[in-house]
Order: C-alpha cells, then structure tokens, then sequence
C-alpha cells in the first residue's frame, strides 16, 4: 500500500545548505521507490492556516519510507535542511484502492454511546 513522507516546512530562507540538499535527496530515496509527488509548488488554502511550503515524496509503501527516513544516507544530509527550516514532517500509509469510507463512518457510530 502506498505511503508517503509529508513535510509542512516554514520559513525557508535560501541558503546554500539548503541548495544542496535539494541537490543531494533525491539519491537517498530513488533506491526505496520513492519520487517527488509535490516540491516546489504552491499551494492554495482552502481553510485555516498553512504558512510555508509542503514537500510529499511517494513510496511503495511504508517499509521503504521508514527505511528511507532511517537510512545512513538521508540522516547524513538531514542537518542541512532541520538546521536553516523549521517544519514539520510525517510518514503516513494511504488507503487501499477499494477503501470505502462508509465502514469507517458505520465503526464510528456503533462506538458512539447509545442515546
């Protein structure tokens, strides 16, 4: 199943460390499937508040975007982005392509208390 490592990153000032590891990511997680779904685009909001920038990368699953996130490679370059951004980052595991959100609601209202 799907998963992916979302980032909400805020007050990104250009700085070369940051440069390069913009440069430098893309190797750490081509070798566990993973590739750019959104990076360096803008985004609208719809409700509340979003200041700054989000960054999702997409992997087979959420075994490989824990190893990706745990990788000697990525936690070499992760200090260049944590040190001049502030943000924060998630993994998280996508639905399965027949998800019915129905069953969800239907658990929700049988946990409720009867009234």
């Amino acid at each position: 199943m799907t998963a992916y490592a979302i980032a909400h990153l805020q007050d990104a000032a250009p700085h070369p460390e940051i440069a390069e590891y913009i440069e430098r990511v893309p190797a750490t997680f081509e070798p566990y499937g993973g590739r750019f779904l959104v990076h360096g685009t803008q985004h609208e909001v719809k409700e509340g508040d979003w200041p700054g920038a989000v960054v999702m990368i997409g992997f087979p699953g959420i075994t490989e975007a824990r190893a990706w996130w745990d990788s000697a490679a990525y936690r070499e370059i992760a200090p260049l982005r944590s040190r001049h951004i502030k943000g924060d980052i998630i993994l998280v595991e996508g639905v399965c392509e027949d998800y019915d959100p129905a069953s969800t609601a239907k658990a929700m209202r049988e946990a409720l208390p009867a009234g």
